[in-house]
């Protein structure tokens, strides 16, 4: 959805009254009237969107508000409604589907993917055979562009070396994302993100209209943390669920014992900023088979605070684009209400479950909530 949060705020003022009876004359004068006691308490309304499927990946439909188990900090919360949302139209009628009380949107939904590819060529010391994997990537990427993408889906493809490099803002013209994967697989700048090629279609979603253009891209992204986050800023006004594939082998600090450590300056910034704009991270590794990495903790923490999945090691990468795709089929719009002190910021931990402990569920950790 457009914003996590939904402010209704109201106002609590409790008036100390006044004393009924006069005091006597010859008494001492009346003390002076109290303070106003006001206190503000600020109603959330909270939106998550939550994937649930069974052990083999398929969508389950058919699920009400007390199907879930929604907890803020450990305490549950009452789900006040759960809609489901599809990307085609469903085989049974909704109505049919909804007898029991669950509510069904029974219009199509649209859908968001970002290919970003995060260029091999920036890591020096690489082996060689992973630009290779990165090409064979694009080519399969390009595959399931031409197969598998619905008429609702949305793409858009982007790069990081040194900087963000915008190869397609948001299309469904399939000839210009093929284009725009094959320039980024290859390695080569993007050019989209200059004024003179921002082209988008009225009413169509958009990065460029949000993200720093020309020059100022490069100089607002020199980390992959802060392209991450000004790709999360440039879509939180898109409507939905939108799904970031990142198609890389990781990144992040080592610590002197060669294991993965949180970046502690950029990452948790990072992961708020994607939640608060409904961004799953879906990581697909392009390291060659059979060969670990020590980046392979950070690509699941990424997916897993952000509702995604991680992708470890795929002879083709048809394979987890197709499940990426089929997973995002349908999913839950969750709602419920939470109180907290006028003016507090912050962010909130959330977890998700289902009473059916055979479901698999993804969704976000958290959301921000305040100015």
């Amino acid at each position: 959805m457009r914003h996590l949060l939904t402010h209704l705020t109201t106002a609590l003022a409790l008036l100390a009254a006044p004393s009924l009876f006069a005091a006597p004359q010859s008494e001492a004068p009346p003390a002076e009237p109290q303070a106003e006691f006001e206190e503000e308490v600020r109603v959330d309304e909270v939106l998550l969107d939550v994937l649930v499927t069974d052990r083999d990946g398929n969508v389950i439909v058919g699920l009400r508000p007390d199907d879930f188990v929604v907890r803020e900090d450990g305490e549950p919360v009452e789900v006040d409604s759960a809609t489901f949302y599809s990307s085609s139209r469903l085989a049974q009628p909704a109505a049919e589907i909804a007898a029991e009380g669950a509510r069904i949107d029974p219009v199509p939904e649209d859908r968001y993917f970002i290919l970003f590819f995060d260029d091999v060529q920036r890591y020096e010391d690489g082996p060689v055979s992973l630009m290779s994997q990165q090409i064979r990537a694009g080519h399969d990427a390009r595959r399931w562009v031409d197969e598998q993408l619905a008429p609702a889906d949305w793409v858009a493809v982007v790069s990081y070396d040194r900087s963000l490099q915008v190869h397609a803002d948001f299309t469904r013209d399939r000839a210009k994302i093929e284009t725009a994967i094959e320039r980024a697989a290859s390695g080569r700048r993007g050019n989209a993100a200059w004024p003179s090629r921002h082209d988008a279609a009225d009413g169509a979603p958009s990065l460029l209209d949000q993200l720093p253009q020309g020059k100022a891209l490069s100089k607002a992204t020199p980390r992959i943390y802060s392209a991450f986050e000004e790709i999360a800023r440039s879509v939180a006004d898109v409507r939905g669920r939108k799904n970031l594939i990142y198609l890389g082998i990781g990144f992040g600090r080592v610590n002197d014992f060669g294991q993965y450590e949180r970046d502690e300056r950029y990452y948790p910034k990072m992961v708020r900023a994607l939640n608060d704009a409904n961004v799953s991270v879906y990581p697909i590794d392009v390291t060659p088979l059979r060969v670990t990495h020590t980046m392979e903790d950070a690509l699941t923490d990424l997916s897993t605070e952000t509702g995604g999945r991680y992708f470890p090691f795929h002879v083709s990468f048809t394979t987890p684009l197709e499940q990426i795709a089929e997973e995002n089929g349908g999913y839950y719009l969750l709602s419920y209400r939470t109180d907290r002190p006028a003016g507090a910021e912050g962010f909130q931990r959330v977890t998700v479950e289902t009473k059916n402990p055979s479901f698999k569920v993804r969704a976000r950790r958290g959301y921000m909530y305040g100015s």
